[in-house]
């Protein structure tokens, strides 16, 4: 029985599929992928929009995929170049960054006859700031750097950059005390002016003449244009102004106490008898900023037709008067 339904079983072939057609059935795979079914859209054309010409460069309008400035898209891929430009920051609320404020120097004065070159912007000046650099790292580190002052008028305008230069051990080794160099340099670069303080022992009698204060200054440098020099006073303190061959020429004179705090410290430059008033040297009170860190400001009055020599040598007295009197040393850790 069972061998007669082995013999029964016909094989049949593969339903075919109706209306099929057999050189249909038989090709290659396609790569490509089947069409999307058709849907009806809901979208309604608007209005044809003006006729815009295209861009210089591309006679048959931008290549696909790039982006027309006078078409309205979404999407930009880089800033419209129109006549007008995106503002990007509102000014003074969010400031743009990696941007400094310009510097405006002072227009240099044509060359003057009797003048020390470099000397001319003082002869157009009646009144100078100077303001010193506010040094973090000092406070932070009690590492003492190299002073920084900007000078400037009036109008905001830059007339020198003063520059310390002294060595790391000097200045941490002698702190208020320290020998110093300074370098007083134009818009150019040029250093037209140093000024040299040398150091004083103060561990003789105070009223020994090797322990006052003195400063050199030379303008241009290497050749003396005068000196600064401390006169022992019980209360107050009171300097030469000398010229080149070390004669005085004017005074000037402190307040009682230089430490005053919430008021400016004034120190009036006079003639040498002391009676008439020349100029002075202000030490401007800048708040918390003047009591707790080295950032001072000065400003110095003079007679617009005073002898540009003298100018610069009320100038050079300003910096003895900071180191002496305002020049913050930081606080000195001691080991116990």
């Amino acid at each position: 029985m069972s061998s007669y339904l082995l013999y029964c079983v016909v094989p049949t072939a593969p339903e075919q599929p109706a209306g099929g057609d057999t050189e249909n059935q038989i090709k290659s795979p396609d790569p490509r992928p089947d069409a999307p079914p058709e849907y009806n859209s809901h979208f309604v054309p608007g209005p044809p929009g003006p006729a815009v010409p295209p861009p210089a460069g591309y006679p048959g309008g931008l290549p696909m995929g790039y982006y027309s400035p006078q078409q309205p898209s979404i999407f930009p891929l880089g800033p419209p170049t129109g006549g007008t430009c995106t503002i990007q920051y509102q000014p003074g609320k969010y400031p743009v960054p990696n941007q400094q404020a310009p510097i405006t120097w002072m227009p240099g004065p044509p060359p003057m006859p009797n003048c020390p070159p470099g000397l001319e912007y003082l002869a157009q000046l009646d009144n100078i700031h100077v303001l010193q650099h506010f040094e973090p790292v000092e406070m932070i580190t009690g590492f003492e750097t190299n002073n920084r002052y900007d000078i400037k008028n009036n109008s905001d305008q830059m007339v020198y950059i003063v520059t310390e230069d002294t060595d790391d051990f000097t200045r941490n080794a002698y702190r208020t005390l320290r020998p110093f160099v300074l370098r007083v340099t134009d818009c150019m670069g040029r250093e037209i002016m140093t000024m040299q303080r040398p150091f004083r022992c103060t561990c003789c009698c105070f009223c020994c003449p090797s322990a006052r204060q003195e400063l050199e200054v030379q303008c241009p440098p290497g050749v003396p244009l005068g000196f600064v020099a401390e006169h022992w006073n019980l209360c107050r303190a009171v300097y030469s102004i000398q010229n080149e061959k070390k004669e005085n020429v004017l005074r000037v004179r402190g307040p009682c106490s230089t430490y005053g705090c919430g008021s400016d410290s004034v120190f009036e430059v006079k003639s040498v008898d002391g009676v008439s008033n020349i100029g002075s040297i202000v030490r401007k009170w800048n708040g918390l900023v003047s009591a707790m860190a080295d950032a001072d400001h000065f400003d110095i009055h003079f007679p617009l037709d005073l002898d540009v020599k003298m100018k610069a040598m009320i100038f050079g007295a300003c910096f003895l008067i900071d180191f002496m009197y305002f020049e913050r040393s930081p606080p000195q850790c001691s080991s116990r």
